[in-house]
């Protein structure tokens, strides 16, 4: 037992000693700055609590050493303006002013043109409406593939009687060619 507590009592002291002495090799000096806080750049919050408003915000930030730039807008969306006006009109029971305010939407008027069911114009429906477009073509949405593909079709029927004209030409043309060969 004494044999014990005499090697516990030799590994104690050394060990002190070991680092007593580590301690004073070891200086290490540091200078902390603490007053210098990291540039930031906080962005505004666009908040749109209405469920009912078809508007989004979006905002952003940049930051670097010197500069920092932040800027917030809102973006109005102009489907969700149509379909709320429609609905409107429609609870309004006005039926006819609600499809023609949905028809503003090359999407919807090119739909209800391939239905048969054509889009309102100025006050009339059915077949009246049908040719009100097809004799007023400016008045149609822009970006409507059905009058696009109608423009191109009357394109093609215009381009063929020319192109008739011009095989006729070139068939005289070599009829003369060939009756000058025989001379």
């Amino acid at each position: 037992m004494k044999l014990l507590l005499t090697i516990l009592f030799v590994f104690g002291v050394t060990a002190t000693y070991v680092d007593l002495n580590a301690a004073d090799s070891n200086t290490v000096s540091s200078t902390v700055v603490t007053n210098n806080t990291p540039p930031t750049a906080n962005s505004p919050s666009v908040v749109v609590n209405n469920s009912d408003v078809c508007t989004s915000g979006y905002s952003g930030s940049v930051q670097t050493q010197v500069l920092g730039i932040s800027s917030g807008i809102t973006i109005k969306d102009t489907n969700c303006e149509m379909i709320k006006l429609a609905r409107s009109l429609f609870g309004m029971q006005m039926r006819v002013a609600a499809v023609a305010t949905l028809c503003a939407d090359p999407r919807i008027f090119d739909a209800m043109w391939m239905s048969a069911s054509f889009c309102p114009y100025m006050g009339s429906i059915g077949e009246d409406a049908k040719q009100g477009w097809l004799d007023n073509k400016h008045m149609v949405p822009k970006g409507s593939q059905v009058f696009a593909n109608l423009a191109k079709e009357e394109e093609k029927i215009k381009e063929e009687p020319k192109k008739e004209g011009h095989n006729d030409i070139k068939k005289y043309i070599l009829g003369g060619i060939t009756l000058l060969l025989l001379l």
